[in-house]
């Protein structure tokens, strides 16, 4: 039977942080561009975020495990090459949309690695498959989003 690990919590908290990080970024780039189709696309992918960390603060409290609250350094810095590249960009859209298609590989690549935890709780891979595939569906979308930039 799989376990919840002391190991496992710590992972869990690390993605926690890293959607927490694109949440924000996500917040920035809708707030850097002017075109309303990227505004609404950066805007639903920051809800998303918001509601991923939600559900995955409930799955770490489900099993007793406290909840890391912060902001990681590799998210600050993200967000602010986000904004000199908002600055001096020539093509501020598309730039943004480059970092965004980065930021979503690894996001996946970061459930890609958890998932691979074998003492994963079915409830706790459920909620992953889930919000891993909800990522790599939105990569298929953000490529769509690159003509409108």
């Amino acid at each position: 039977m799989s376990t919840y690990t002391e190991e496992v919590g710590e992972k869990l908290n690390d993605l926690l942080e890293k959607t927490y990080d694109a949440e924000k970024g996500f917040k920035k780039a809708g707030e850097n561009t002017d075109n309303p189709g990227l505004k609404s696309y950066f805007d639903g992918k920051a809800q998303q975020r918001y509601d991923f960390g939600h559900a995955l603060k409930s799955e770490i409290k489900s099993f007793g495990q406290e909840v890391d609250k912060g902001d990681s350094l590799t998210g600050k810095a993200h967000r602010a090459w986000m904004d000199v590249k908002a600055l001096f960009s020539s093509d501020d859209d598309e730039a943004m949309l480059e970092e965004a298609i980065r930021g979503e590989k690894a996001a996946v690549e970061e459930y890609e690695d958890v998932l691979k935890e074998i003492s994963l709780p079915s409830s706790t891979s459920t909620l992953l498959k889930s919000q891993k595939q909800a990522i790599e569906s939105g990569l298929s979308t953000i490529k769509s989003l690159e003509d409108l930039s």
